[in-house]
């Protein structure tokens, strides 16, 4: 997946395709790629902090882009769904895999 477009069409088939492949409550795995700056990265931890995410960041070999990893136990693909819609509201530029 790539950077999710703001269409309903792409979040219902999500939606499904997490309701089939896990039962809820359930851990999910984020992953993101931005533009190496620190406040891109803390708006990202911002929207997971008080969750009990384990978060982990890499950044590319010549510094530019930043890899984040997002490991949070969710309620329900609607939580999911939001918390995508929230970083790509949030975070300019962000690439969600």
């Amino acid at each position: 997946m790539s950077t999710p477009p703001n269409s309903d069409e792409f979040y219902e088939k999500l939606r499904a395709q997490l309701y089939d492949t896990a039962s809820w409550p359930s851990e999910y795995l984020y992953k993101f790629i931005i533009k190496s700056d620190v406040s891109n990265i803390a708006k990202v931890e911002s929207i997971f902090d008080n969750m009990g995410a384990v978060i982990n960041t890499i950044e590319s070999k010549n510094g530019k882009y930043t890899s984040i990893s997002v490991n949070v136990l969710l309620k329900s693909p609607e939580v999911v769904i939001e918390k995508y819609k929230e970083v790509a509201e949030k975070v300019e530029g962000v690439i969600s895999l």
